[in-house]
């Protein structure tokens, strides 16, 4: 597989700012629809609670992030690991990756992840697991023969509350990973990536969000 951030490059972003109000955590609207907006299952909803403490990724947002791992995507194991609705590892398999797992600590959260795997029938293909994603980062159950698409989107104040977790997560994950993986992080407009020094970050914003990108070098790029 090719080296991929250099052709992202020229497009980034740097995002500064101050970071915007998080919303009310206790505040819901009431049970609601994703949908899946590219690959095998496009157009095709997905259950969400509507509570706003899971904050899931915006269409749009979501849309764009895959466009930028572009069809690498066929060939990498995704990791979710704040899962939430699914909606991550679900669009990973719709664009053509081989498997996935998903970790949410959360039980209503996993029943309605579970509920989403089985009327897609995904059941076989993505591996759900209801535990901690600090806890799996120290010893990830992923294929080691494939790279991965790690997703790590957790609520917006564990960059603050959790911040030291969260960035010996991500590094973990970033060095035990396969060559050519992807990690990705979504965290609020304001984060400075400059605190994850172990990796080339390409940054996007997508309001409110800020979306970072890191890719794991291959053989080929070391040569």
């Amino acid at each position: 597989m090719a080296a991929r951030s250099s052709r992202r490059r020229s497009n980034s972003k740097k995002a500064n700012g101050p970071s915007r109000a998080a919303r009310d955590p206790n505040e819901t609207s009431g049970p609601t629809t994703l949908r899946i907006v590219g690959g095998s299952f496009r157009g095709r909803k997905i259950a969400y609670s509507g509570d706003r403490t899971v904050r899931p990724m915006k269409d749009r947002t979501r849309e764009a992030l895959f466009n930028l791992v572009g069809p690498d995507v066929k060939q990498m194991h995704a990791i979710d690991l704040f899962g939430g609705t699914g909606a991550l590892a679900i669009e990973s398999i719709s664009r053509g990756a081989p498997s996935a797992t998903i970790i949410e600590r959360h039980l209503p959260s996993s029943r309605i992840i579970r509920q989403n795997l089985k009327m897609l029938d995904l059941e076989g293909r993505i591996q759900l697991i209801v535990g901690n994603a600090f806890a799996f980062g120290k010893k990830p159950d992923a294929p080691t023969d494939q790279p991965w698409l790690v997703f790590c989107c957790p609520p917006y104040r564990f960059f603050q509350d959790k911040r030291d977790e969260l960035v010996e997560l991500v590094e973990n994950l970033y060095q035990l990973a396969p060559a050519t993986s992807q990690i990705v992080v979504e965290a609020e407009i304001g984060f400075d990536f400059q605190t994850l020094p172990f990796a080339e970050w390409d940054c996007r914003t997508y309001a409110p969000a800020l979306i970072g990108i890191a890719d794991k070098p291959g053989p080929e790029d070391d040569a």
